[in-house]
């Protein structure tokens, strides 16, 4: 003997309410990015009548995948990051945090002349953890 199974309904899928939730979700995503540029990334003059002006940085940090910078020794040790030329370490260690408030996983990359002492080249490796970069790499010649 045959039993009959009872006819069921075939299911309905609703689509309504899962394209409502998908619109709020897009709806909230758009209202909350943020489209205006950071204010860090914005040039402005605040010098003063009288003031010094300080050197600005000449290329644009933000656009940066690599940081690399070179080490040259003619009597005493220079650093050239980007095409700008620096003579002393602490303006490297400034340059190097302001990159970091931007992008603090930035790979940096220390190649150095072959007549530069090892000195100089760990000195420029503690500046890099110093300002807080840790993907610190060496190039090989």
């Amino acid at each position: 003997m045959k039993c009959k199974s009872p006819r069921t309904k075939p299911v309905e899928l609703r689509m309504t309410p899962i394209i409502d939730v998908i619109f709020l979700l897009l709806i909230f995503f758009v209202c909350t990015a943020n489209f205006n540029p950071l204010e860090k990334m914005l040039s402005m003059d605040t010098s003063l009548p009288g003031s010094v002006k300080v050197e600005s940085v000449q290329f644009d940090p933000v656009n940066l995948d690599v940081v690399l910078i070179q080490i040259s020794f003619d009597r005493e040790p220079h650093w050239q990051i980007e095409g700008n030329q620096y003579t002393s370490l602490h303006e490297v260690q400034n340059l190097l945090r302001s990159i970091r408030e931007i992008n603090e996983d930035i790979p940096v990359i220390i190649e150095s002349a072959d007549n530069v002492p090892m000195e100089n080249v760990i000195d420029v490796y503690d500046v890099c953890c110093l300002a807080g970069l840790s993907n610190i790499q060496f190039a090989a010649h």
